[in-house]
């Protein structure tokens, strides 16, 4: 049975679409057909970070308003047989409704074993298309009480929406930078003040994010990527540790 998890933040910045493109890489992997949708209508990037950038003509929307079929929209990325991708929108006001994503994502999940819904940061429309149709979700937050604090928002709003599996995902962390700033005591403060189950930590990792920018990311799975594969197990329900010193 397919899985639609959609990976949210608060704020911008967290590293959420890195998060959302490289489980899906990791999912991808394991054997998986995996979809990302990117729902970060008129700020897409998972297109670049997938590698397809260059090969886009359409995106959701054009599906949508029948533009185009389906099959003309649903790009395989590079390097990942099995991992393909749906670009959203170039312009913010063609964001498509949360009624329409919803009837879309039921649709086509059970074709794959995964779908990646990337939302944009914040709890506006754009982020209740992005999960109206998720059956999970993964809040994307730093170790920064504005982040945090985002956090807090996106569970709120999830648990509005009747989403109650959530996991809490500690992006670009940095033990130095975590202990000289001295905002928390420990990292089960951070997500005490989330309130939600912690299921991956991962470090701070130019690697990550220069393979990602470049969209390469596929074909040069970087060193930090177990933390990355330990997460798509941890997806899987297998009870493995986390990594955050790798």
């Amino acid at each position: 049975m397919s899985q639609v998890i959609v990976v949210a933040s608060g704020k911008g910045g967290t590293g959420k679409t890195t998060v959302s493109t490289s489980l899906a890489l990791a999912l991808n992997r394991k054997n998986n057909k995996v979809l990302v949708i990117d729902c970060d209508s008129g700020m897409r990037g998972a297109d670049m970070m997938l590698g397809i950038t260059n090969r886009l003509v359409h995106d959701m929307s054009d599906v949508i308003s029948g533009a185009c079929p389906l099959e003309d929209a649903i790009y395989e990325c590079d390097g990942a047989k099995g991992l393909y991708s749906i670009a959203a929108p170039v312009l913010a006001e063609d964001e498509v409704s949360a009624q329409l994503m919803k009837q879309f994502v039921d649709k086509h999940k059970d074709e794959y074993d995964y779908v990646i819904i990337d939302a944009p940061a914040g709890t506006g429309s754009g982020f209740e298309s992005a999960a109206i149709a998720a059956d999970r979700a993964l809040i994307v937050v730093n170790t920064e009480p504005i982040s945090v604090r985002g956090g807090v928002n996106i569970q709120a709003k999830l648990l509005e929406m009747g989403i109650t599996d959530t996991r809490l995902v500690i992006n670009r962390f940095d033990l130095q930078r975590f202990l000289g700033t001295a905002l928390y005591k420990d990292l089960d403060e951070v997500i005490d003040e989330v309130g939600v189950r912690l299921i991956a930590v991962i470090p701070e990792d130019v690697r990550i994010a220069a393979l990602s920018q470049r969209g390469i990311l596929a074909t040069n799975w970087a060193k930090a990527s177990i933390v990355f594969d330990t997460l798509a197990e941890r997806i899987n329900g297998n009870n493995v540790p986390l990594v955050i010193d790798i």
